[in-house]
């Protein structure tokens, strides 16, 4: 009966005929406690009973109506059926949203409930609906990833290059003249690459890659602190060299026009060194010839220059080196904000106009210069980008990696933690992005990035989840993913200049060679989910851990962490006295010389 569920003075909930009077007129109501009084025997009179019911029911409807507070609050602290009833309706309508929002109180109300059959149920009705909301939160989640993993696309565009009639007409002389270049930019030819082979011979992290300006020799330099100059078709190496650093070969690059003899070499040490190397395949020496007061982790190589070049140091120091110098370094800028340097990751000439060069580092600003109007009284800033919902950034993004194309036209810039940017180089100071390239992850290490086709027709990255993305430039949809690394990271990736195939390295001590020989075109398999697990991590990063630890300090604490040798012990050991020829910059110092310790693969 209906009158089973309302208010009683008795523990379990049980009560009689008797008691529903006294409560009925402990409220004041004489004339119904008569009529339930009247009902208490059911069998004889059936009508009256059920005109009891129809009234409780009004009565109670209208006690709900005119005071709904109490009615909450009891509903809080009740003991009996009632209470329950009341929150299980609420429970069913918009009382689920104030659960969703208020654990606490849904907590609360469960201790206070006492154990029955109308509890298990209403109990069992909770945790349905519990699981109602988390399985609308997870969709809600999925729903929001699939929106975040389609915005800014773009529809790709029809195949540009086919196969069968550019060699039809390639035989009768037609387009030969460009036949190369298009078939290397392709996307059929993108989307059929894969692992050639592997280069093995390092003993550490492989972290540089750079091909000669012909594209017959392949330059690697490691952890190990050797450079490796590799006859990559054969997959040999030519010749191996201790490359005279201290600590991690960042970057390892032939000067063009050279002849193939000059290497350029930059270092966790800071220092800029010089191999020279013979035609018997030998090194002759190496040479220092300017010294960062932090890591150096990039070179710029001036397209037609065997003897300039630029280096950049997390110190915020960028150097203009010439050779042809008694004193080859000459200090072209400290990069600011405000009056705070920033340390710098990456440089790049523009190929189109060698006076201006873009540097990237500890802030989010992508800075374009001019050497020609850097003086002491102007820093020599001509443009500065960045994405717009990044210039307030709270998060401290850094740029890990920045390229220009091969015209000069567009700029690219990989951000730590966030995704690649494109920009148009000729725009304006404040420019907002061109287009947004997403779905790896840049967190562990310092990723490279870089355009892929001899018109960078495509954006290619290395990510932490160990694979290797290609993207269409224009559609910013991914065209080809690829496993690249056993151990997790692939950092460089370096397209050979005139042939469709790359060389990439990470984590691993080899370095491995792609090229497009597959049957078929890739399919993609398990791309959207590897993309939306980095995402995810990506997020549950920036909300547990926003604030990294500076690239300086965990380098001082390793190296203070490490059971240390005297520095001059090390060297009549290993009989290294630095008698190989010096060319110092002014602000080098017998100390930094030294540099630090080897450490293995230090993350950004």
């Amino acid at each position: 009966m209906a009158d089973t569920h309302s208010k009683s003075s008795v523990p379990n909930g049980g009560m009689d005929g008797r008691d529903l009077v006294e409560g009925r007129v402990g409220e004041g109501d004489a004339n119904s406690a008569t009529d339930a009084h009247a009902g208490h025997n059911t069998d004889l009179i059936p009508a009256s009973n059920a005109g009891e019911e129809a009234q409780d029911r009004s009565m109670h409807e209208a006690e709900q109506t005119e005071s709904p507070p109490a009615g909450e609050e009891e509903d809080t602290d009740s003991m009996d059926g009632s209470g329950l009833c009341s929150l299980t309706e609420e429970g069913e309508g918009g009382g689920r949203r104030e659960r969703v929002k208020d654990d606490g109180k849904r907590a609360a109300r469960k201790r206070n409930r006492p154990s029955g059959g109308t509890l298990r149920h209403s109990s069992s009705s909770d945790e349905d609906e519990d699981q109602e909301v988390e399985e609308e939160e997870e969709e809600e989640d999925e729903q929001a990833m699939e929106a975040w993993l389609g915005a800014e696309l773009q529809e790709l565009d029809g195949p540009k290059w086919r196969a069968v009639p550019s060699l039809r007409a390639r035989e009768i002389g037609r387009n030969s003249a460009h036949f190369v270049q298009r078939v290397c930019g392709s996307r059929g030819l993108v989307q059929r690459l894969e692992l050639q082979g592997r280069l093995e011979r390092h003993t550490g992290c492989v972290n540089t890659l750079h091909f000669n300006p012909s594209g017959t020799r392949l330059a690697s330099g490691s952890d190990d602190l050797r450079v490796v100059i590799w006859d990559w078709a054969r997959r040999r190496a030519e010749l191996e060299f201790d490359s005279g650093h201290k600590s991690n070969v960042f970057q390892a690059k032939f000067l063009p026009h050279s002849g193939d003899s000059t290497v350029a070499m930059c270092a966790r040490d800071g220092q800029i060194r010089i191999a020279e190397l013979s035609a018997t395949q030998r090194c002759k020496n190496t040479k220092r010839v300017a010294q960062h007061k932090g890591a150096a982790h990039k070179l710029a190589l001036e397209p037609d220059s065997p003897c300039t070049f630029l280096s950049a140091g997390e110190d915020a120091v960028v150097y203009g080196i010439d050779l042809r110098l008694d004193r080859p370094a000459t200090k072209l800028v400290v990069v600011k904000e405000g009056d705070k340097k920033v340390g710098l990751y990456t440089i790049f000439v523009n190929p189109a106009n060698t006076h201006q060069f873009a540097v990237g580092g500890r802030d989010q600003y992508v800075r374009i210069y001019d050497q020609r109007k850097i003086s002491e009284n102007d820093n020599g800033v001509l443009k500065k980008f960045c994405p717009s919902h990044l210039v307030s950034s709270e998060s401290k993004t850094n740029i890990t990696c920045l390229v220009y194309s091969h015209d000069g036209s567009e700029l690219l810039a990989s951000y730590n933690d966030e995704d690649i940017y494109m920009f148009d180089s000729s725009h304006s100071d404040g420019a907002d992005y061109h287009r947004r390239y997403k779905g790896h992850r840049n967190n562990a290490t310092v990723k490279g990035v870089n355009f892929y086709g001899p018109c960078s027709e495509f954006v290619v990255s290395g990510s932490d989840c160990g694979h290797i993305y290609l993207w269409d430039k224009h559609s910013a949809r991914v065209v080809q993913f690829m496993e690249g690394d056993r151990g997790g990271v692939v950092n460089c990736l370096e397209p050979h200049p005139h042939l469709p195939g790359m060389a990439t390295s990470g984590l691993d001590h080899d370095v491995k060679l792609w090229a497009p020989t597959a049957e078929n075109p890739t399919s993609l398999k398990g791309l959207k989910e590897v993309m939306k697990k980095n995402k995810r991590e990506r997020d549950e990063d920036s909300i547990h851990h926003g604030d990294q630890y500076d690239t300086q300090l965990l380098w001082f604490l390793m190296r203070h962490m490490r059971n240390r040798r005297p520095l001059r012990s090390r060297r009549v050991e290993a009989g290294e006295a630095d008698t190989d020829e010096s060319w110092s910059s002014p602000e080098s110092s017998d100390e930094e010389d030294g540099g630090p310790d080897h450490i293995q693969c230090m993350s950004s």
